[in-house]
């Protein structure tokens, strides 16, 4: 069975001006499905044919295979990077997500700081995460195609993609107005919440 490149959860324009329908084709269209693709012809015919995004991921970081991870990895990121956003997004969030972010950070500005700190700070490629770990949140940020999938006892809520295709067509250089950007305008806090839930 194979992985399958998963549509968006929005048109392609819907994002826009804050992320440009041609940014979307390209990094769903190419960048994404370029790494579903080499995702497939990694585990055609072995143990990992039947298995889950996820399971996948998690195999070749067990087993050290760096170039299975990075593809499956970078697979199972930007499904979650897509869900991350909504055209409805922006602004602080509500409830229990709201509560643990006072709690982690001092209030919704810090964790702005803190998250927008963690996406500007990545050199070169990589990710800015939410997650949540003993019941409590915390901001990270990984490398290239590293994520907190591997780790146990961690339940991402959300990730901003910090490489430059994810932004450099729309905002060219200026990393800090993407980021900016995210949290203002496209941040989706539904599905951090639900992420939480089910943590």
């Amino acid at each position: 069975m194979a992985i399958n490149l998963p549509d968006l959860p929005y048109d392609k324009s819907a994002l826009a001006p804050h992320i440009s329908k041609e940014t979307l084709e390209f990094h769903h269209d190419k960048h994404h499905a370029a790494y579903v693709d080499k995702t497939n012809a990694a585990i055609k015919g072995t143990d990992l044919d039947n298995a889950s995004i996820e399971e996948i991921v998690k195999a070749a970081a067990e087993k050290g295979d760096q170039g299975l991870f990075n593809n499956a990895a970078q697979t199972w990121n930007h499904t979650f990077y897509w869900n991350s956003m909504s055209p409805k997004g922006g602004g602080a969030p509500s409830g229990q997500l709201a509560e643990l972010i006072n709690s982690a950070f001092g209030d919704y500005e810090g964790f702005k700081k803190a998250f927008a700190d963690a996406g500007a700070t990545q050199f070169g490629s990589g990710w800015a995460w939410l997650v949540a770990k003993d019941g409590k949140l915390e901001v990270r940020k990984t490398l290239n195609a590293e994520t907190p999938l591997t780790e146990a006892g961690v339940t991402p809520l959300l990730t901003m993609d910090v490489w430059e295709h994810a932004y450099y067509l729309d905002y060219q250089n200026k990393r800090p107005d993407y980021i900016s950007t995210f949290l203002d305008k496209l941040v989706n806090w539904d599905f951090a919440s639900d992420n939480l839930r089910n943590a």
